[in-house]
């Protein structure tokens, strides 16, 4: 059986998550500590209390889902030789599956996720920007739609059919969300999230993050990991940098990743991470290929039964 290993990014996390995992596997608090480390903070502390809300902070989202999806492939490649055919992630997540294909260390991993963050922060202040789901829709509408409505909003995120992600500056977003309902969406969604990531707005930051990469030694990956942007590999580690440089400002393509995967005879997938985002994801994009989360004791075993 062919398979791949899949990374949610933000939207996954939740306070409390892999607490039972870490009660029972040591992989978990070892990654959190250096995470944290790097961080200068307590970073298991923040994901498991949130004292001050800062988990929703997309400067501490970030490094806290690569550390919650690289804790879960460590559980789980400790308990059984994992061979994957290919590893991608959802946005953030992409930069998991390149810590896990051996392409940056985890402690790169956290320290680049984390001053992401930052930048993206920083390029749209908080209350500026927005992101919204549009559900029920073809792609094509949500472009047109995005194309015909005045200020920056763009088509961002390709989930599912039918589900698309649209983000830009908050007015420019609304007026789409209720073009998008006049021309048929079954339902328009705004995200609770603080910037409008993946939108021509990023490209300030998306410059910024060249700088701080250019600066960083890379390895090519053990295990071929398809891109968000272009949802296949690149060919050297140049390319790898421009390309996650390229994923701040263009959208997340992961219909055509998933497709991309199953053309080169990959059956299933197992979403390494909180939540079941992806799994929800790919029911809409193909049902024939299983999905199988991996968060806690009960779905780590049905995973460890399944390879």
């Amino acid at each position: 059986m062919s398979y791949a290993f899949v990374f949610p990014g933000q939207g996954s996390q939740s306070v409390g998550m892999l607490a039972e995992l870490a009660a029972s596997h040591t992989q978990v608090s070892e990654v959190f500590d250096e995470a944290s480390s790097v961080l200068g903070c307590d970073l298991w502390d923040v994901v498991q209390n949130d004292s001050e809300g800062k988990l929703n902070q997309t400067d501490v989202t970030q490094p806290a889902m690569l550390a919650a999806g690289i804790a879960v492939y460590r559980v789980l490649t400790a308990q059984k030789a994992c061979s994957p055919a290919f590893m991608a992630g959802h946005s953030l997540g992409e930069y998991t599956a390149l810590v896990a294909s051996g392409v940056m260390t985890l402690a790169q991993g956290i320290e680049l996720v984390s001053t992401r963050g930052r930048l993206m922060q920083t390029a749209v202040p908080a209350g500026q920007g927005a992101m919204a789901a549009i559900l029920g829709l073809e792609d094509a509408q949500v472009v047109t739609v995005c194309e015909q409505t005045d200020g920056v909003v763009e088509a961002v995120n390709f989930n599912s059919p039918g589900q698309v992600v649209i983000a830009g500056n908050k007015a420019a977003v609304e007026a789409a969300m209720a073009s998008a309902t006049e021309a048929g969406a079954s339902r328009v969604v705004p995200l609770p999230v603080s910037v409008p990531s993946h939108c021509s707005l990023m490209k300030p930051a998306a410059e910024q993050l060249a700088e701080k990469l250019e600066g960083m030694a890379f390895n090519m990956p053990t295990v071929p990991v398809l891109h968000n942007v272009q949802f296949s590999e690149a060919k050297d580690v140049d390319e790898i940098k421009a390309l996650l440089v390229q994923q701040l400002y263009r959208p997340v393509q992961w219909v055509e990743t998933v497709n991309a995967m199953k053309q080169q005879g990959v059956e299933s997938l197992y979403e390494l991470g909180p939540g079941k985002v992806l799994m929800g994801l790919n029911r809409r994009i193909d049902r024939k290929m299983k999905v199988q989360p991996v968060f806690d004791g009960t779905t780590l075993e049905k995973a460890l039964a399944s390879l």
